[in-house]
């Protein structure tokens, strides 16, 4: 077993000590060691603001938008997401960037002692060592608090009651779209995971909800209430007034909470993306004037101009078309599907698929046969590396059994052969007019960005 040792020098070493611990899908359903380890290090979780983040979809590209509104206005960001796409320093984001190797490894090494210390209260009780998205969350809160940042955007890992990042106290709490995703854990009903990401609304805080299920909205009302926080929610207060397809994105406008802001670009494919963009201004709105004053509309475009969201419909090659999307539950597959839809016009879409044991593989793939209908499409089958991965002949059974055409399936366990299959079929129809869509993990998205050369900003 794998101790907090505080002499390491490099990401990779660190990252190694990380996965000794118990993995990112065994989060443990407690608080306590968080705010023992938020204790001895001196209170991190205290040292600045915070907007917090959860919801079922959309978190990781909202936060990027309240992020690049945030540093518009001038301010020092940390961004806490996760998970990462291709390196664990992308889920420690200063100023807009992953934080430098050499911080990352600093800071781990300065509160390796500590970790240590709880650690070892944790094992005398006769409880789990600290987990790696509880060490993770404990080293962002410490980063943003070394750095000093002005404001940090922290998105949940799962959850919100006794999500790890629940240390610490959102200013503003930010819940996105509520959908049916990690049932076994959170509920079977959106009302039952409502009820838990309602958890990062704080007393006398400030929650900006997407639209929502008429039960999921309820419980976040009625939470609000109980703490006494102010609540807007989207549809109601606030929204998308209209948009209209552009080169890259979309233009938007938007009715936030105190102005309106036409012709915001906002370069991301989807109506999903728009409504994100509606709740990110909601919430800049809320952080910055507590709902009453309309923000600078030439500083908003500024900074919503810069926004990328990797792996969110991501155009990663051309000639033909690559698109990867990390959506990994039947929610996300609908919107997305619908976005690359309107986005781009494939005369022939190869989709490359590969999904997590965790995950409902037959609802995402009756939701692709759903959403895909009317397209000429292909279905190529494959895993991740993850030992998570559901194998590619199996997903395979589960589509052929759900009435996908046989001839429109192929299996190809390794990403990179499926990719390359994809590839060839999707020039097969010459003039540009065939594409590849990577979908159905995140871990597939990201070994897929690995392959084709993209980094992560």
């Amino acid at each position: 077993m794998t101790e907090a040792t505080g002499s390491l020098t490099t990401v990779e070493e660190v990252y190694a000590e990380l996965l000794g611990r118990a993995p990112e899908n065994k989060m443990e359903p407690r608080l306590a060691p968080l705010f023992r380890a938020m204790d001895v290090l001196g209170e991190p979780n205290k040292a600045f603001p915070i907007v917090h983040i959860t919801g079922t979809n959309g978190k990781t590209s909202t936060a990027r938008m309240i992020e690049a509104g945030l540093r518009a206005h001038g301010l020092r960001t940390g961004r806490y997401t996760s998970p990462h796409l291709s390196r664990v320093t992308e889920r420690i984001s200063v100023d807009g960037a992953p934080v430098p190797d050499a911080t990352f490894v600093r800071i781990w090494n300065e509160i390796a002692p500590y970790i240590g210390i709880v650690d070892s209260e944790l094992t005398a009780a006769g409880q789990p060592r600290l987990t790696y998205f509880e060490c993770v969350t404990i080293l962002g809160f410490a980063i943003f608090a070394d750095e000093p940042v002005d404001v940090a955007v922290i998105e949940v890992g799962l959850g919100g009651i006794t999500d790890a990042t629940n240390v610490g106290d959102g200013v503003v709490s930010v819940v996105t779209p509520i959908s049916l995703d990690h049932t076994d854990l959170l509920g079977d009903t959106t009302e039952d995971i409502a009820r838990e990401k309602a958890g990062i609304i704080k007393r006398g805080g400030f929650l900006v909800s997407a639209a929502q299920p008429a039960d999921a909205a309820q419980v976040l009302l009625e939470k609000a209430r109980e703490v006494g926080a102010e609540y807007r929610f989207e549809g109601v207060e606030f929204g998308v007034e209209s948009r209209t397809l552009a080169v890259g994105g979309q233009l938007v406008t938007i009715q936030g909470l105190a102005g309106r802001y036409e012709d915001l670009t906002v370069p991301l494919h989807g109506a999903h993306q728009a409504e994100n963009a509606a709740v990110a201004v909601a919430a800049l709105e809320a952080f910055l004037g507590g709902g009453e004053r309309e923000l600078d509309p030439d500083v908003l475009r500024e900074g919503f101009a810069t926004v990328t969201s990797p792996g969110r419909l991501e155009v990663v090659k051309t000639s033909p078309t690559i698109v990867v999307d990390a959506a990994h539950n039947p929610g996300g597959i609908s919107v997305s599907a619908q976005a690359l839809l309107e986005a781009f016009d494939f005369s022939r879409l190869v989709v490359v698929l590969g999904v997590l044991r965790e995950k409902d593989a037959e609802e995402i793939l009756r939701t692709l046969q759903e959403e895909f209908r009317e397209q000429q499409v292909e279905y190529v089958f494959s895993q991740s590396a993850s030992p998570r991965a559901i194998p590619a002949d199996e997903l395979a059974e589960i589509a052929l059994d759900l009435g996908f055409d046989e001839d429109a399936v192929h299996t190809e366990p390794k990403l990179d052969e499926a990719i390359a299959y994809a590839v060839e079929r999707a020039d097969e129809v010459g003039d540009y007019a065939g594409g590849v869509l990577v979908t159905g993990s995140i871990t597939v998205v990201g070994e897929a960005r690995i392959l084709l050369g993209k980094e992560v900003d």
